[in-house]
């Protein structure tokens, strides 16, 4: 009997019209398994969440994991990437076109997939997780709709001032972006020593990962050189509003109860920027600060994933 049923979902993006972007649905067919609550994850600015909260480690991925413990899952992949539609402009050069899929664009499909999720489940509220520049889309969100919302996890929550080491364009920027296999396997362990990357991740998990995330691509064939086109809209923000010490929202907005977690070794959103947040986090009914020791920017991935998900089960299942 297969313990986790996954249902996809497609839904018109606000953005682009006759465009969709993906809802992934993930639950447990175990008649065992308990009800601990409808959770959406969304992702960060490079890697859609079906690689990263969906890409299976050791036989099970985040998603698999939270709902045999009895969690409604649902994931968004924004419009460009994973498995939503590609605009058009993403064939065409990327100087043809403004880059695609910025904040604003984001959190509007993300508030749409919420309404989607609670009339589909018929509960008044939702648990949300974001990750990365998903932590700026959910703090937005919540800012706005927190009555939607009854608890929020920001992982590697950016805030201002930053230096986008992993998330750059050298030149003009146009409608998306290009990461080829050596940049994201390079991402990975940005500002790690050689004795944190062996302790952080395993011998040739990058390299699958990586080979995964590329093939993830429809314009990728073993017959050409692999690459991912990724839209710029983030790397837009970040130039327009993070690196000018400009937010895309208010942390004193967020009343749900709120923690914000971040990876030791994680040199792209740091401790330091989490902590920022978490200071900002004046209005939230409780708000909690976690670091993991040795994890990095791609802690859900990583060998201390099991911290990760413990802490966020454990904070999550506070609200029943």
């Amino acid at each position: 009997m297969t313990l986790v049923l996954q249902t996809d979902h497609r839904l018109d993006s606000s953005a682009i019209a006759d465009q969709q972007f993906l809802l992934r649905h993930k639950k447990s067919n175990a008649e065992t398994s308990g009800y601990a609550g409808v959770v959406l994850f969304v992702h960060g600015a490079t890697y859609a969440a079906s690689l990263t909260y969906d890409y299976s480690v050791d036989g099970l991925s985040w998603m698999d994991r939270m709902a045999l413990d009895g969690f409604d899952c649902w994931a968004i992949d924004l419009l460009g990437y994973g498995g939503a539609d590609r605009p058009a402009a993403m064939d065409a050069r990327a100087a043809y076109n403004p880059p695609l899929t910025d904040t604003a664009d984001a959190e509007a499909d993300v508030i749409s997939a919420i309404d989607y999720i609670l009339a589909a489940t018929g509960q008044q509220q939702i648990m949300l997780i974001g990750y990365s520049w998903g932590t700026a889309i959910c703090g937005g969100v919540a800012a706005a709709h927190g009555d939607k919302i009854s608890r929020l996890i920001l992982l590697g929550a950016l805030w201002t001032n930053i230096e986008p080491r992993g998330v750059r364009v050298d030149g003009a920027l146009g409608a998306y972006r290009l990461v080829d296999s050596a940049a994201a396997a390079a991402r990975w362990v940005i500002g790690l020593s050689e004795a944190q990357i062996a302790a952080v991740v395993p011998p040739g998990r990058i390299d699958a990962w990586v080979a995964a995330t590329l093939a993830s691509d429809p314009a990728n064939s073993p017959e050409k050189p692999q690459i991912l086109r990724v839209p710029a809209g983030v790397v837009k923000d970040i130039q327009t509003y993070w690196t000018q010490n400009i937010p895309t929202y208010e942390p004193a907005a967020i009343t749900p109860p709120t923690m914000v977690i971040m990876g030791e070794w994680d040199h792209e959103t740091t401790p330091e920027q989490g902590w920022n947040v978490f200071q900002r986090l004046t209005s939230a009914a409780e708000r909690r600060y976690v670091v993991i020791g040795e994890g990095s920017h791609s802690l859900p991935l990583e060998n201390q994933r099991g911290a990760l998900f413990a802490v966020v089960d454990s904070y999550l299942k506070e609200a029943l």
